[in-house]
């Protein structure tokens, strides 16, 4: 009785093998050459239910090469010697060589470092000898020797040993297109075939191959612990290869250099160097500069002001992307390092003009507000159209108002608030100088309130500052106070900016 078992182990292994196809990493590039040897079990008419009762001793020695046809698939040249024996129906040995050449193709459908499973299909060609015949006779016709086709399928593993070396364990089947490896056709079936336990071993380029494909060979990544599966073992947008060959940097490490960028935006956004957390020498790291400040970390004076990005971050308090911080119309490096003004505002010694138009218009000392130290601040001589240079020009203009600016009162008051101290000063040490002039003083209110209200309101603070400049020693002779109210605005009483300007104290020099 002939026992299927075969048939089945051939249909199992086909069944279970293709649906796992899938690209593979174990399997090499390059050719590879291997020994296998392999335990037969015969199958054929001659077969029992008792399997242990019709064996003989069956072997096959196999050698073979293997190359690459696509990443996960390998064609398989192979050839080998073997033993075909077993007992016929009356116990009687029979023995047959045989000689298999073979062209399969093996599939490696995991992704795996130390072992590779695998499965594989294929045809060839057996040269069949029989040696010793059973002595139970055929039914139909059967040739001693010959040539016959053949299939084998099985599966196995592959497991490292050393980079170059890889021990192998199989289970297949090969079947036959004839009857005649046993000498015995008694149903004028399809064929004879065996299954198959073997062992071998493979060597080849292993320690050469770029699985990953990341310009690093599996040797490399070993001694470097990253990972010959992985083409970005760190993650951070460089291939390994790139990283270890190309920026020298740390390929297991994202930011080599702990600036804050990881490596692969240095190079592909930032434009920075991977290797040194200040690219540009300016005092800050790459990651501060491209991700807080804005800044460019590759240029340590980002906005051209002659002051590096670190010192207008952490001293200078400016902006680094701004070269004229206060917009006073000269940059903040001129301001710190030549003109000695504060690069944070526009106006440094308070007299209304910013400090660009003090230097490269009107000449004067953006750090004094009275540049020609004659009483009246450059700003008001500027507007009232004399020579902030010349002190002489200083006096008031016979008829021409000046409006005391910083002197103010208590809302509703003619009470001089403290602040007005300073411009009182400045009004006292030119009625001290020029001794020869008389001055009225204004007082002027916005629109709100009553005229009449606000007409005395204005002539008692005339007369607030008049007393002040007498209580400290101007002739009583040389002052008049005159209140105009609200009639004499100078400009629309519209918001409440423009009404604060309206409340004023002028001097007119009458004589």
């Amino acid at each position: 009785m002939k026992i299927p078992y075969m048939k089945v182990i051939l249909l199992v292994s086909i069944f279970l093998s293709l649906p796992f196809y899938t690209p593979a990493q174990f399997t090499t590039e390059g050719v590879q050459f291997g020994v296998q040897f392999n335990g037969l079990y015969p199958a054929n008419d001659f077969s029992k239910e008792d399997l242990v009762g019709s064996y003989e001793l069956s072997y096959l020695g196999r050698a073979f090469f293997r190359f690459e046809i696509i990443e996960g698939l390998q064609a398989e040249l192979g050839g080998g010697y073997g033993i075909y024996a077993g007992k016929d129906l009356v116990d009687v040995k029979y023995e047959t060589e045989i000689y298999p050449v073979d062209l399969r193709f093996v599939v490696s459908p995991f992704k795996m470092d130390s072992w590779n499973p695998y499965f594989y299909v294929g045809g060839g060609a057996i040269r069949y000898i029989v040696k010793q015949k059973p002595a139970s006779v055929s039914k139909y016709p059967v040739e001693d020797n010959g040539w016959t086709g053949y299939y084998p399928v099985g599966i196995g593993s592959q497991f490292r040993l050393g980079d170059n070396l890889l021990f192998e364990i199989n289970l297949g089947a090969g079947y036959a297109l004839t009857e005649d490896l046993n000498y015995y056709d008694k149903q004028s079936s399809a064929g004879d075939a065996y299954a198959s336990l073997g062992i071998g071993f493979t060597i080849g380029p292993e320690a050469n191959d770029d699985k990953d494909q990341d310009g690093l060979f599996r040797k490399e990544e070993k001694q470097l612990g990253t990972d010959p599966l992985n083409p970005d073992t760190d993650s951070d947008g460089l291939s390994d290869g790139e990283e270890v060959n190309t920026h020298k940097t740390n390929p297991l490490n994202p930011d080599s250099d702990n600036d804050g960028l990881n490596d692969g935006m240095e190079i592909t956004q930032s434009k920075t160097n991977p290797t040194n957390p200040d690219t540009d020498g300016d005092g800050l790291d790459d990651g501060e500069e491209f991700q807080k400040y804005k800044t460019n970390p590759g240029k340590a004076d980002t906005d051209g002001d002659s002051l590096n990005d670190y010192a207008e971050v952490t001293t200078h308090k400016t902006d680094p992307l701004k070269a004229d911080s206060d917009s006073d119309d000269l940059n903040d490096g001129a301001e710190v390092n030549v003109y000695k003004t504060d690069p944070n505002k526009a106006d440094t010694d308070g007299d209304s003009l910013k400090d660009g138009e003090e230097i490269t218009s009107l000449k004067t000392d953006p750090l004094t507000p009275d540049t020609d130290g004659g009483t009246v601040d450059d700003g008001i001589e500027v507007r009232r159209g004399t020579n902030p240079l010349n002190p002489d020009d200083d006096v008031v203009k016979v008829g021409v108002p000046i409006i005391l600016e910083g002197i103010t009162f208590a809302t509703g008051k003619a009470e001089i608030t403290p602040e007005s101290g300073e411009t009182l000063q400045k009004a006292l040490r030119t009625l001290q100088t020029y001794q020869e002039i008389d001055v009225e003083i204004g007082g002027h209110t916005d629109n709100v309130g009553s005229s009449s209200s606000n007409q005395k309101l204005s002539q008692k603070r005339a007369e607030a500052v008049r007393d002040w400049l007498i209580g400290n020693g101007i002739d009583p002779d040389r002052l008049t106070a005159v209140g105009y109210g609200e009639d004499q605005p100078t400009v629309s009483n519209d918001t409440p900016e423009n009404k604060a300007k309206n409340r004023r104290i002028e001097f007119k020099r009458v004589r």
